[in-house]
């Protein structure tokens, strides 16, 4: 036999052996997963997939379409309202919730733990998950407020994960006494806070708000707008003067903070005392200080009432946040008002919402939409750290009040 044939015999012979042994064989696929969803030493903060692949939640939250499905319990859930048509300059936040995702990827880059706060919002006792957005039509401004409405109280009435059987704050209904969890809501703009009052004002009755913007909200109809209808009456620039007429708004314990917008007069803030509001203006932050600003905000709020917070993003300056419907120059930088938002803590947030959001005029390095993930991480520390809401509750079953 010849060397060559002795050779081909040889490597026929080894792959018949190859094939013989194929159950000894361990299969290899990949990515791995121990390479991207993998425990970081020290305090047990988990880590997800690469921050630049994947599809987008807030933060990289567990994603649930809870809307669907009734079954899935949660203690604080994030939802968006992609809604703009109640916009009077630069439309374009219906993308803000997939903008303010895209901005959060990064959140948990290191575990998530927050230094100022000391805590860490994806490792508590709370489970927090994207429930992805409220069908929203953008053809009838009536229908789609009752959609928000209709959506947010379907996730906010379900029972929470934590203490679903402990005494909780709500007033009203068949909710009456029970706990509930927390939702945050993606706008939008912010036409959508009246919706979403009116769906906690299903559950907790008239509760005290904090609003962080740049404008008031608070214009009659007929200032804002001229009210050629009852649907353009109903706006981003007059939601709360509606909701106080409503009643959804505690009187006098609500407060705006970063104010600077131009008026058509005095007497638009005269109109603002009369819908519950007491006012702090953005160029306060030169004489009182954040520490000043954040007293004048717990002074008129407490921590006893339950709390609705709504934040514009034109509260920042627009050199922060420029992605943004009505942008108004003089305003706050990011660490300011995350230091504001910080300094919070222990106030009874039961819901908050971000608002006006408009990724199209944002730069490359997507400034506004890592703001507003960013503010919202900081009030979704601040509620894990607060704990559920039966804790606002006294030893006799009453919201503490």
């Amino acid at each position: 036999m010849h060397y060559s044939e002795s050779l081909l015999l040889a490597l026929w012979a080894s792959v018949a052996t190859a094939h013989g042994n194929h159950d000894d064989q361990v299969p290899m696929s990949g990515p791995h997963k121990s390479l991207w969803y993998n425990t970081l030493p020290g305090d047990g903060g988990t880590q997800a997939d690469s921050v630049f692949s994947g599809i987008s939640t807030f933060g990289r939250l567990p994603y649930e379409p809870c809307l669907q499905k009734r079954d899935v319990n949660y203690d604080i859930a994030f939802i968006g309202a992609p809604f703009d048509t109640g916009t009077s300059y630069r439309p374009g936040a219906r993308f803000g919730p997939s903008g303010i995702r895209q901005g959060s990827r990064r959140l948990n880059l290191y575990g998530g733990y927050n230094v100022p706060l000391d805590t860490n919002p994806f490792n508590s006792w709370a489970t927090v998950l994207d429930c992805g957005d409220i069908p929203v039509t953008s053809y009838d401004n009536t229908y789609a407020l009752r959609q928000i409405e209709e959506g947010h109280f379907r996730i906010l009435s379900r029972e929470p994960a934590t203490d679903a059987d402990e005494p909780g704050p709500a007033v009203r209904g068949p909710l009456k006494g029970k706990t509930l969890p927390r939702v945050i809501t993606l706008g939008g703009d912010h036409t959508i806070t009246l919706p979403l009052l009116r769906s906690i004002n299903r559950a907790y009755g008239p509760v005290t708000v904090i609003h962080f913007d740049s404008h008031l909200d608070t214009w009659k109809p007929k200032v804002f707008g001229g009210a050629p209808s009852d649907v353009a009456s109903v706006n981003h620039g007059t939601y709360f003067y509606h909701a106080a007429m409503e009643g959804l708004l505690k009187n006098d314990t609500n407060i705006h903070a970063g104010i600077r917008t131009t008026l058509s007069g005095p007497s638009d803030y005269e109109n603002d005392g009369y819908c519950g509001f007491e006012i702090v203006e953005a160029r306060e932050i030169d004489t009182i200080g954040t520490e000043g600003i954040i007293k004048k905000i717990r002074n008129r709020v407490g921590t006893k009432n339950p709390v609705y917070l709504s934040i514009d993003i034109d509260t920042l300056d627009p050199a922060f946040a420029p992605a943004t419907g009505t942008p108004e120059t003089g305003g706050w930088s990011t660490r300011e008002l995350r230091t504001i938002i910080r300094g919070l803590e222990g106030v009874n947030l039961i819901a908050a919402d971000i608002v006006e959001v408009a990724p199209a005029y944002d730069t490359n390095a997507e400034h506004t939409t890592m703001a507003a993930a960013d503010v919202l991480y900081e009030v979704m520390s601040l509620m894990v750290k607060k704990g559920p809401l039966s804790k606002t509750i006294d030893s006799d079953g009453r919201r503490d009040l």
